[in-house]
């Protein structure tokens, strides 16, 4: 079984492989999709997906917007770096430099699940400087809340059993785990996502990036933070999102003054994928809303 993920074999027919660019910045060979003109809009997927996850919503931005989706460190056809790139602060800082070496400027800023919490902390240390953030139903309280030093303990001891990510790409393999798996968060996404993402389980390197990352984040201090970030906030929940709590928004809109929750009725946590179109839809207004800002 072959670690990382393979461009010309899981790669072969992958979503918008047209936009797809192979680069180096802050020591990481990068796979990152860049799309269409104008403001520039970044998306950051959540842990274990990639940039397949944004298949269905990139060409219906890339028609308004320049968009720029990346793998993140340890995900889909980007690199792997060391366990400080893998944490909260270190991937804020590797996907900076990405943005960095495109020359880019996202006035807008969306991240989904533990995306958006590299969002706020790439804003919150002022590496980029978004008019405004979007969360689709973001991770961004501790996991388990009051058990959350146990479970970041229990992740640091996966990643230490080297046989763990292969064992977990060896039941992923089977279609249907991968299926439940993607069920059991609320959504229902089509047969082609459930394929792709079912690709990239089967890689026990994408599974490592993914555990590794879960086994170096802590989210305290990005709480303690909120409070004084500049952009606006928008939270975006899905109503049925069995992964985040659709509550969890309400203890983040508390924290930043004049942070607005958006609900979205009979969407799971993969709504991006559930109803690309009105993801897609909610972004464009919120970036020709911050446009029309002097």
């Amino acid at each position: 079984m072959a670690e990382r993920p393979s461009w010309t074999v899981d790669g072969r027919d992958w979503p918008n492989r047209e936009a797809s660019r192979f680069l180096r910045a802050g020591a990481l060979d990068w796979h990152v999709q860049v799309a269409g003109q104008g403001p520039v809009i970044l998306l950051l997927h959540g842990t274990a997906a990639a940039t397949h996850s944004w298949r269905d919503v990139i060409p219906r931005l890339a028609a308004h917007a320049t968009v720029v989706a990346p793998d993140l460190p340890g995900h889909g056809f980007t690199g792997m770096p060391g366990d400080v790139g893998l944490s909260l602060p270190g991937m804020a800082r590797l996907v900076a430099a990405l943005v960095e070496a495109l020359g880019l400027r996202p006035v807008v800023a969306v991240g989904h699940s533990a995306g958006a919490a590299v969002a706020l902390r790439m804003a919150l240390d002022g590496r980029i400087a978004p008019r405004a953030v979007v969360s689709l139903n973001g991770a961004l309280t501790p996991l388990g809340e009051e058990h959350a030093a146990f479970f970041t303990r229990a992740a640091r001891l996966l990643v230490g059993l080297p046989f763990v990510p292969r064992l977990f790409a060896w039941r992923a393999a089977n279609r249907e785990v991968a299926e439940r798996l993607l069920r059991d968060t609320g959504s229902r996404i089509d047969a082609r996502g459930v394929e792709l993402y079912a690709r990239l389980f089967r890689r026990a390197g994408h599974l490592s990036g993914a555990l590794r990352m879960m086994a170096n984040w802590d989210l305290a201090p990005l709480l303690r933070d909120l409070p004084r970030l500049g952009a606006a906030l928008l939270l975006a929940v899905g109503a049925n999102d069995r992964t985040i709590a659709p509550s969890k928004a309400r203890r983040i809109a508390a924290l930043v003054p004049g942070a607005r929750i958006e609900t979205l009725s009979g969407l799971g946590h993969l709504m991006h994928e559930e109803r690309p179109d009105l993801v897609a839809s909610l972004l464009l207004q919120m970036l020709q809303a911050e446009m029309a800002e002097p």
